[in-house]
């Protein structure tokens, strides 16, 4: 059920950009739906790897989105463990601090720039070609 939810996103993914706002928007909504940093960051990061690595895009480029809005955006919502922790804590409620939360806010819209104009993305050394019959160690 996974694969097909992965491939109906990425359907509507063109270039690296949409894709980065495809991770934040994953990750976002995993944060309203499961209620649980740790599934909002686990979950996509599953879904995602495979089409990071085949456009040739360095996982620490999907590492840095789970975090830009997995981590970050989970405090906003309140009924997140995390956002039931800090309203709590704080004793304040999560939409009353909300709009002070300038970082958590920002954040996943600056990696959204960053995606879209490729902005510190790093992409996968090329890997050299080997020969035919050769092992990864005799190819020296």
């Amino acid at each position: 059920m996974l694969q097909r939810i992965a491939a109906t996103i990425l359907g509507a993914v063109r270039g690296t950009g949409s894709l980065i706002g495809a991770t934040l928007g994953t990750a976002f909504g995993m944060n309203v739906i499961a209620s649980d940093q740790y599934i909002a960051i686990v979950l996509p990061g599953r879904m995602f790897r495979a089409e990071y690595q085949r456009r040739g895009l360095h996982p620490k480029n999907l590492s840095r989105s789970l975090e830009d809005a997995g981590t970050l955006t989970s405090v906003l919502v309140p009924w997140n463990t995390c956002g039931a922790f800090m309203a709590q804590t704080l004793g304040v409620a999560t939409f009353a601090y909300a709009p002070y939360a300038f970082f958590n806010l920002v954040n996943p819209l600056v990696a959204l720039v960053y995606g879209m104009t490729g902005f510190t993305i790093e992409k996968l050394p090329p890997t050299e070609e080997i020969p035919a019959g050769a092992t990864p160690s005799t190819a020296q």
